[in-house]
């Protein structure tokens, strides 16, 4: 019994070296690795990968800019409105406890009702500043969305005669550790975008 064991392991051993060496003796290219290497504009044995560095690209884009732009005057305007109300009504309370103090009510009653009206305002800025963060949030996540749709768009564009298998993204080189320079097509793609852009203006 042992014998028949060592015997078909032998044989199947040999079927094994057999397979291997007639798979990888001079064989063409099977139809997966001829696709590796069909793009003429690489030099053989790299793959079709190119990478962009988003940061640059954000940088360098017009259409990133001016939303860039746009999110930090949103952010400014909203932020200088809360601040105004939020100096007008320190002012009124500075006021409401200066009367307080100097007895300046006509009854206790009035004072209460004007404590009340001024807490009231203080909880209203508060949930304006919520709603106006709310809403910055929302602009910053739709201005995302259309600036990776647009990207998107034009790549799935550039890309029309497969020249590239992979298109990675890197950010602050934390994806990519090492590249040689040519796979790099961030400069290429921002000029690209930017003409795009401008000639939809």
């Amino acid at each position: 019994m042992k014998n028949l064991s060592l015997i078909l392991n032998a044989v199947l051993a040999i079927a094994v070296i057999v397979l291997f060496v007639k798979v990888f003796s001079n064989n063409p290219k099977s139809p997966s690795e001829k696709a590796f290497y069909k793009n003429d504009s690489l030099n053989a044995g790299l793959l079709p990968i190119a990478y962009i560095n988003v940061d640059s690209l954000l940088l360098n884009y017009q259409f990133a800019k001016e939303a860039n732009e746009s999110l930090i005057k949103k952010q400014e305007d909203s932020r200088l409105s809360i601040n105004t109300k939020a100096r007008q009504l320190q002012t009124e309370m500075g006021e409401f406890q200066r009367k307080l103090e100097a007895n300046a009510f006509l009854s206790r009653e009035r004072a209460e009702q004007e404590q009340s009206r001024l807490l009231k305002r203080q909880e209203d800025l508060r949930e304006l500043d919520g709603q106006l963060s709310q809403q910055l949030m929302q602009v910053q996540q739709k201005m995302s969305e259309q600036l990776r749709d647009t990207i998107n768009s034009f790549l799935k564009e550039y890309n029309k005669d497969q020249k590239y298998q992979l298109i990675l993204s890197n950010t602050s080189s934390d994806n990519i550790l090492y590249a040689t320079e040519g796979l790099d097509i961030t400069p290429e793609i921002t000029e690209l975008l930017n003409k795009r852009y401008a000639a939809k203006k």
